[in-house]
Order: structure tokens, then C-alpha cells, then sequence
């Protein structure tokens, strides 16, 4: 486990990413210079991390979907090595439950979608089947979920006043620049981004303003499972009446287990990921969910084994940051492997 000044300061670059290193150690009673130096040891050894990836009316833009993998035996990891690799799929995991490995593949269309399954999937050795389903809305996702270590007037100190932005997002090749090179470094100024894009500074820090002010651009602090005081991963298939669909999604999505609630185009009609302290968590949480939501049916379950991707950034056997890859979801899906 991290000490607990590291959770804290874990909290609070969940709560504010791009804040300075002075507000974040004012808000947490630490020096700038304290602060910036526990990240860069956390980054170092792989225990922490931020990302970057598009959001908000961008996310609506983009098709999303979950694919279910069957393996021939020992082909496994070969097979989710081989798909980390790819900028299409954000997230690999390997699965105790009724499949091997679980993607989450985004892409610019549903005609992409299918060009990945039935011809780039397809001709990987080591596959044997695939299940697929689309998700129409994502009810929550990573971005939204704490280490719950600072308190509620820590976190007071850290919220900035929304900013909002009205008229159209016009996305262009700057904003996709923007937010992959932000995939690198969350934390870069526009100054920087401007160097490393080759335009003008005040044209980037335009843009990026715009992308945060929308939430066009999501931003997230992620912690080593290992170390996380929920270090286990659970997935749950649920089948909810239509008519009750938006309130339980918007109910469930609120549990602090939950870290993605999405809509599925199958006979399950929602799935949730949840962080977990323990596998033996899993059952009463079953139980809760059934005695506060009596018209949800749970129709499956799996706990995850081992991460290999999570949102652009590779996993190793410990499940620290090994290294990372662009989320490129707008780039020309390769239907040959």
C-alpha cells in the first residue's frame, strides 16, 4: 500500500490534474517542491499515473464497444500483448469468467467496428471466437472515481469554478494533436504543447481551454491496482427494464465501487466495473445492489486476473505502468494484423 500522504495527493490530482504544484500542496498543507517531488517518485516506479482522452460530444462522436475473447490454451497473453498495441483498444484484461480477454475498442464508426472484428480480430493467431457488443452511452467512466483519502475541505480548496463554453465544438487536427499529446503528459503547459505541435501559444491554449471547458478532453489520475485500496477488478452484466434503464444507471453510477457504468446493445442492457478491496467483496455487493434494486437481474459476472491495458497505458506482471500508447481512436483501423 501507498503511505498515506501519497493517497493524498493521489485524491488531489484526481480532484484538479492541471492544478499547480503550490495549490495542490497549499490545499494538502505541503511544499510545492514536496509535492511535485512524492509524483515524480510515484511516476518513476510506476505507481501512478495521468492520462488523457476525449470526452463529453466527442465521445458521442466516436463508437464504442466491448469484445469478448476466447483463446486457445496458453495463447492468451501473446494474443493481449498483440492487441495493446493497438490505438483502437483503450483497455485490455485478461478474465476469470465465461471469457479469456475483455476489450474496450473505440473507433471512428460502427462500420470501423466491424472492419476490426471480422477482418483484424479474425486473422490473429490464438483467437477462436468473439462476442461483441456496442455501447450506445456511457453513464460514468474512470475519470469520475476517488481514492476518497483528502477531506471534503481539502477537496473544497481544490475545485475551481467551472468554466463554460458555449457555441459548437469545431474539431479539427489541432484539438486531436492536443489531446494525444496530453496523453503523454496531462500536466504539460500550452507553452510546451505549443513547442512540441509547432503552432502558436496562444492558439493552443485557446484550443485546450475550450476542449477542458466542454469536457471534451478527460483527464485522470490512475493508481496501480496492486497498491490502490481497491485493488480488484470485477465486472458485472445486469439487465434492467428499459423503462427503469436511465434511473438505475444514474443510481448505480453514484456507488463509490463503480468505476465504468455503460449501456450494452445485448440481453445484458448495462454492465458495470467495479474496484473492490477484496474478491470475497463481490458477493454482498450482489446483495446490496438486489435488495435496493429488486427489477435488476444480474445475469453474469467475472473478476479480472491481470490488466494488460488500461486506457493507453501498458500494464506490467505487477500491474504498474510499464509504458504507454497513444489513444489514437480517429486513426484508420488496420484490418490486417
Amino acid at each position: 500500500m501507498l503511505s498515506e500522504s501519497d493517497l493524498k495527493l493521489l485524491d488531489a490530482l484526481q480532484t484538479r490534474p492541471r492544478a499547480t504544484w503550490a495549490v495542490l500542496g497549499q490545499a494538502l498543507g505541503i511544499g510545492a517542491v514536496t509535492a511535485a517531488r512524492r509524483w515524480e517518485t510515484l511516476v518513476s516506479r510506476g505507481q501512478a499515473w495521468l492520462t488523457a482522452y476525449p470526452g463529453g460530444e466527442l465521445v458521442a462522436q466516436l463508437a464504442l464497444a466491448f469484445v469478448e475473447i476466447d483463446c486457445a490454451p496458453g495463447s492468451a497473453m501473446a494474443v493481449a500483448q498483440r492487441l495493446a498495441a493497438d490505438p483502437h483498444v483503450a483497455t485490455v484484461e485478461y478474465l476469470a469468467g465465461h471469457c479469456d480477454l475483455h476489450i474496450h475498442l473505440v473507433a471512428p464508426t460502427l462500420r470501423a467496428i466491424s472492419d476490426y472484428v471480422l477482418h483484424h480480430l479474425s486473422a490473429l493467431p490464438g483467437i477462436t471466437a468473439t462476442r461483441t457488443v456496442v455501447s450506445p452511452r456511457l453513464f460514468t467512466e474512470g475519470s469520475r472515481w476517488r481514492v476518497r483519502a483528502i477531506s471534503p475541505g481539502e477537496r473544497e480548496a481544490l475545485v475551481s469554478p467551472a468554466a463554460r463554453s458555449s457555441g459548437p465544438l469545431r474539431f479539427g487536427e489541432l484539438d486531436r494533436a492536443l489531446i494525444l499529446a496530453l496523453g503523454e503528459d496531462a500536466r504539460a503547459s500550452a507553452a510546451s504543447l505549443a513547442v512540441e505541435l509547432g503552432m502558436g501559444a496562444s492558439t493552443v491554449r485557446r484550443r485546450l481551454d475550450a476542449l477542458l471547458a466542454r469536457g471534451a478532453v478527460r483527464l485522470r489520475c490512475e493508481i496501480a491496482r496492486p497498491l490502490s485500496p481497491a485493488p480488484v477488478t470485477a465486472m458485472l452484466w445486469l439487465r434492467v427494464p428499459p423503462d427503469k434503464l436511465e434511473t438505475t444507471a444514474r443510481s448505480l453510477a453514484m456507488l463509490p465501487q463503480v468505476r465504468m457504468c455503460a449501456a450494452l446493445s445485448g440481453a445484458a442492457n448495462l454492465m458495470l466495473v467495479v474496484w473492490l478491496g477484496s474478491q470475497h467483496d463481490l458477493l454482498p455487493l450482489e446483495g446490496s445492489l438486489a435488495a435496493k434494486l429488486p427489477w435488476l437481474e444480474i445475469v453474469d459476472r467475472a473478476v479480472t486476473l491481470r490488466g494488460i491495458k488500461l486506457m493507453g497505458h501498458l500494464l506490467d506482471d505487477e500491474g504498474l505502468a510499464a509504458g504507454h500508447l497513444p489513444l489514437d481512436f480517429w486513426s484508420p483501423v488496420t484490418k490486417n494484423p
